[in-house]
């Protein structure tokens, strides 16, 4: 068992991102189609924590939706 096993950390994968009035986010029903600011073929990005580690793409394989890593971002020196 290595002594990194118990370690967790939250990974979000974001897809793009788009900027809404309050008033537009209250107004927001099931179903509704929000337009990102990327494209279907820009990378999505993977955040460990608020910190962007790495770069990719959304694969989907039959019911499986899975993330390609492409690049890794390193940190800032």
């Amino acid at each position: 068992m290595s002594a990194l096993d118990g370690i967790v950390v939250e990974l979000s994968v974001v897809l793009g991102s788009v900027d809404l009035p309050i008033r537009q986010v209250l107004k927001l029903s099931r179903g509704t189609m929000v337009s990102l600011d990327c494209g279907h073929n820009d990378p999505s990005q993977i955040h460990a924590g608020d910190t962007l580690i790495a770069e990719g793409r959304v694969v989907l394989s039959g019911e499986v939706l899975s993330f390609e890593v492409t690049r890794l971002v390193r940190p800032a020196a």
